[in-house]
């Protein structure tokens, strides 16, 4: 039997008070909640082994005895037969975009698009039977279990995640829990807690014979089963955990947590009036939703929480930044002040809340980043204060589809940038806001699993091929991505078994949980986050001492990027001296020698890889020449002849420049805008060499009537 959903999309069903029941007689039934049948539809010769709703509510999918998969219309109308595989299918499942079904097929699993055209997939998932299957379309993960006594966790390309140990009996029931975070399995007088990972948190020993079905409550928070003896079992989930700094919360009862501070034994008791769904615990903040309403506590004062009423009771998941925090329900996204102030509400075309999970939704001060739903390859950026659509609108659009986003916590919202994983695990940075120019991605990690950014400073660390990596400075590759590998941080693999996964980054400390549930704390050195404030409130002089007292290459490598950031080249210059850039070294120096803030600027940008920007800020302060030059030392011809052309000046030194090159090479001019301009011009190094000290002159004299006025305006 399966009810049909209740709401979809935030909007309540109106059909939402009917169940399917499936019977060994080949029919299925549409009944009401009060127990009428509404109809009744022969469906398959033999038992309906199967019948289940997708998502949505616009369809139903059956399976039965006969081997025969049909999908039928939400009134019982058949559309399609799916699949006749000539053995019974014993379980089926829908994709999280209801367009694909999954069903078993003796000891495989098929994958099968609804689309005729599309490729099947199948592979070989236990060695029995296989009983029961369940797919998320939070987490996107399958779950199957069989008569090998195994329960197993796949991904959608069916990729095996995890394989249990072989129980006692045959795995005959299992169900994910709606918010995709835990799932039940069921067999002999056993019930088994497991987390969304494959590990598990706790096993029962009802005397209740094989379960033979599972299911969860909307809010995940409780389940029931149905057993062989003909009762029905309900168990609620207990016993959760939080931490944050040196505070551990604990769900001791459903309407009660206990808050221990480490620091003196202190423990204080939350009695709440209705049954926790969830909680989250981070900036000093415990946010604790009920089924009608939600509780901020602040860890100054664990007595008096702020309370307001929530609309719906099926929160799904919370995420805290430090001045607000987010809710996601059934009906959409909220953001609230810790005072219980709603700040906005953001919505966008096709939003389904309900399939939002922690790793495709990021919250910081100012931005809510969130993969859209129906092209994962896209990421919607929103502002906290308005809700609405950040800059010009326009979102991220990332070459493959993303499966993990996070937005760094610190520094101002300008500045502010997103790390993402891809379906190839390749970890890219990109600006948020890039204010009418294209956005730059760029990668800086492989074969990365998972990434979490530090809630005081923006350090970012991740698991890189079951190593701890933590990027000191990710935003290094913006400045001189050459010097990313030295400010990596890399702990030895050998402090984690296999599968480890962050669960947060807090000061120096990072929390993971390995893939056998146990949970491993890793540091970091405190120097890092120490150096970002120096930079951040331009305390180079400390920042300095820092780096001479640590005396660490990924620190001085840190500090050279992090100045030439801020355009503190004396900084800068020394920073790249201590670890032997010495090109880089001469570089500066050239720059602090330019005549003009302009041609500074200019060259500052050319360091950092940006060509187009270097030039246009020449361009727009009057420097052609200088514009010109830097094509010509790039060797970019086309640009620098195009230039020269369009501005009326400077030809013959292009041409010149452009004949000694090849003279240098011993080729001959075959490029027709250069033979075509060079008729009739005679090349003048004397000439050229004068113009060029003219222009050179004229910057100078420029820069210093500039210093003039601006002293003049200081004095008066």
């Amino acid at each position: 039997m399966h009810w049909f959903p209740k709401t979809v999309g935030g909007k309540r069903q109106t059909q939402a008070e009917i169940f399917v029941l499936t019977s060994t007689d080949g029919k299925f039934h549409l009944v009401s909640k009060m127990g009428r049948i509404e109809k009744s539809v022969d469906a398959h010769k033999g038992a309906v082994l199967a019948g289940r709703w997708n998502y949505d509510g616009t369809a139903l999918v059956t399976a039965g005895e006969d081997g025969l998969i049909k999908i039928w219309s939400k009134v019982g109308m058949l559309r399609s037969t799916l699949a006749n595989q000539g053995s019974p299918v014993y379980s089926v499942a829908w994709g999280p975009d209801s367009d694909r079904i999954l069903y078993t097929s003796g000891v495989q699993l098929t994958i099968k698009p609804l689309q005729p055209s599309a490729k099947v997939m199948q592979w070989k998932a236990h060695d029995g039977l296989v009983l029961k299957v369940d797919w998320n379309s939070v987490n996107s993960l399958i779950l199957s279990g069989g008569e090998d006594c195994k329960y197993k966790v796949w991904d959608s390309f069916g990729r095996l995640l995890h394989s249990s140990s072989p129980h006692d009996y045959p795995v005959t029931s299992l169900s994910w829990a709606p918010d995709g975070e835990m799932f039940a399995v069921g067999s002999f007088n056993t019930l088994r807690l497991c987390d969304k990972t494959g590990w598990s948190y706790a096993v029962e020993k009802p005397h209740t014979g094989s379960l033979f079905s599972l299911a969860w409550s909307a809010d995940s928070t409780q389940l029931a089963g149905a057993c062989g003896n003909g009762h029905v079992i309900f168990a609620h989930v207990l016993e959760q955990c939080w931490e944050w700094k040196n505070f551990v919360i604990t769900l001791t009862k459903r309407r009660s947590m206990q808050v221990t501070n480490v620091m003196n034994d202190a423990v204080d008791i939350l009695e709440l009036r209705d049954p926790v769904i969830k909680a989250s615990l981070a900036f000093a903040h415990l946010v604790v939703a009920t089924s009608l309403q939600c509780y901020v506590y602040s860890s100054r004062n664990w007595n008096t929480p702020l309370i307001f009423d929530l609309k719906e009771g099926t929160v799904s998941l919370i995420l805290q930044a430090e001045k607000h925090f987010l809710l996601v329900d059934g009906a959409g996204l909220y953001v609230f002040s810790y005072e219980g102030r709603l700040i906005s509400s953001p919505k966008f075309l096709d939003m389904r809340a309900d399939s939002l999970n922690a790793q495709v939704i990021s919250l910081c001060d100012d931005t809510i980043a969130i993969r859209d739903n129906r092209d994962e390859k896209v990421i919607l950026f929103f502002d906290v204060l308005t809700g609405k659509a950040v800059g010009d609108g326009n979102p991220l659009t990332h070459k493959l589809e993303v499966v993990e986003i996070a937005l760094d916590q610190c520094g101002p919202a300008t500045d502010r940038k997103i790390a993402l994983i891809d379906k190839n695990r390749d970890l890219y940075l990109a600006s948020v806001r890039h204010f009418g120019r294209e956005t730059k991605i760029c990668k800086i990690g492989t074969m990365v699993d998972n990434i979490a950014w530090n809630d005081a400073a923006n350090i970012l660390c991740g698991i890189q091929d079951n190593q701890l990596t933590v990027w000191c400075y990710p935003s290094v590759v913006f400045t001189d991505k050459d010097l990313l590998p030295k400010t990596l941080h890399i702990r030895d693999s050998s402090e984690f078994n296999s599968a480890p996964r962050i669960l947060n980054f807090s000061g120096t400390k990072v929390t993971l949980r390995q893939g056998d549930g146990s949970l491993v704390y890793s540091s970091v050195p405190p120097y890092i986050a120490l150096l970002h404030e120096y930079c951040s409130s331009a305390r180079w002089e400390d920042a300095l001492c820092l780096c001479r007292l640590v005396k660490d290459q990924s620190l001085w490598a840190c500090l050279a990027s992090m100045a030439m950031a801020n355009r503190e080249l004396t900084t800068a210059e020394m920073a790249y001296g201590a670890i032997g850039e010495l090109p880089r070294v001469e570089y500066i120096s050239m720059i602090k020698e330019q005549p003009s803030k302009e041609s500074a600027l200019a060259h500052m940008l050319l360091f950092s890889g940006q060509v187009q920007e270097a030039e246009s800020a020449l361009l727009q302060a009057g420097l052609i020449y200088q514009a010109i030059q830097v094509n010509i030392d790039l060797f970019n011809w086309e640009r620098a002849l195009e230039l020269a052309v369009k501005h009326k000046t400077h030809v013959d030194t292009v041409l010149a420049y452009r004949e000694k090159f090849l003279q240098k090479f011993g080729k001959k001019e075959t490029n027709k805008r250069f033979l075509h301009y060079s008729e009739g011009v005679d090349v003048d190094w004397e000439n050229i060499r004068a113009k060029i000290e003219m222009e050179l002159s004229k910057e100078r004299e420029k820069a210093a009537n500039a210093s003039v006025r601006s002293n003049g305006a200081s004095y008066r």
